[in-house]
């Protein structure tokens, strides 16, 4: 049996230290596990990435249970969603109970993706690493050419860092915001859009912060005092947490959040809206400016631009499949008749009766 220790342990870290990082004396809460150091956030997220399989181990013929098997075959039998207004109704309608009953299916199906690829997963899986694995000998170079860019045209800053503040929190109040204004006005769709939109935007933050603890990237704004160019390196899941003099976590540069983000809400309006090029073109416009302002704002490199690209499309695109596929449980429920049992009593006769009505 496990024995928890928590306790505040006080860790110094000085100028051109075996990192070569400048770091502050820091005091950080410390979860000692047989002697296997956690941070509060790793236990928090190991928390959130078990609760939807707890919660559907829990209920047998649950919502999410369905969902699953509806996955299954979708997965081998391909699916067509259906976007057209009418198809946005109360049958299929998300109220707030069904909300966190999708957040949760979506985040187990997310998490446990990789458990359940399918060859030609693998295939696009493949494809996609032959496609970015370059660009990771791009990034310094492309780091130095941003810098200097950026350096030399101030105005470039400015719009940067405005385009850049459209993504993280500022893009959760705007989905807040679309959500609130499809349920005031009764628009189903656009209701149905933004929830989505959120859920992939909440679901695809936790992913790339997982991933961000476990590569524990470094930020190309930190770098060696004793040499010339700030270095891409990976330090890993296990290396002490580095900090700034503001306290921020500055190996958490592997994937861009904020490119995840914007990508994983975009792709929701694409497909939700897929009849509208404009739609697309608008969604995937706007996310890709937030991703190219994280490099030129010299936040990220270059591939954690395009892994949270990938990582956000992904989340995307499950969400929305996962909705209609909920939406199709639905319709099949609401079409199905109701049977029900019946006595009566005639002029001395006993009467059964089993009476079918349609729906």
């Amino acid at each position: 049996m496990f024995a928890f220790l928590i306790r505040r342990m006080k860790m110094t870290f000085r100028n051109k230290s075996e990192s070569g990082l400048t770091l502050k004396k820091i005091n950080t809460p410390i979860i000692i596990v047989k002697d296997t150091y956690f941070t509060r956030p790793i236990l928090l997220l190991l928390i959130g990435f078990l609760f939807p399989f707890i919660l559907s181990a829990q209920q047998p013929d649950t919502l999410i249970k369905k969902l699953d098997s509806a996955r299954s075959k979708t997965d081998t039998a391909g699916q067509k969603n259906i976007i057209k207004q009418e198809a946005y109704n109360a049958t299929t309608s998300i109220n707030a109970r069904t909300y966190f009953v999708l957040l949760a299916s979506n985040t187990k199906q997310q998490f446990s993706k990789p458990f359940h690829m399918q060859p030609k997963d693998w295939k696009r899986f493949g494809i996609g690493v032959a496609v970015i694995a370059p660009f990771f000998f791009a990034d310094e170079p492309v780091q130095k050419y941003v810098v200097d860019l950026t350096d030399n045209n101030p105005s470039m800053g400015k719009v940067s860092k405005f385009i850049t503040n459209m993504g993280g929190p500022y893009e959760a109040v705007t989905l807040s915001l679309m959500a609130g204004y499809g349920i005031i006005f009764k628009k189903e769709k656009i209701k149905t859009t933004a929830l989505l939109a959120s859920q992939s935007y909440l679901i695809s933050g936790a992913i790339q912060t997982v991933v961000k603890i476990l590569t524990g990237r470094q930020r190309p704004f930190v770098y060696n005092p004793d040499q010339v160019e700030a270095e891409p390196k990976f330090h890993g899941p296990f290396h002490p947490p580095f900090k700034d003099a503001n306290g921020k976590t500055i190996t958490s540069s592997f994937p861009s959040g904020h490119t995840t983000g914007a990508f994983a809400a975009a792709t929701v309006f694409a497909m939700e809206y897929r009849d509208r090029p404009a739609v697309k073109i608008i969604a995937y416009g706007s996310a890709s400016l937030i991703g190219l302002s994280r490099i030129t704002e010299n936040k990220h490199w270059t591939t954690d631009v395009l892994v949270g690209t990938a990582l956000g499309i992904l989340s995307g695109r499950q969400v929305v499949n996962n909705y209609h596929r909920y939406a199709e449980i639905k319709n099949a429920e609401k079409k199905k008749g109701i049977v029900s049992f019946n006595i009566s009593y005639q002029s001395g006769v006993i009467l059964p009766q089993i009476i079918y009505t349609f729906r």
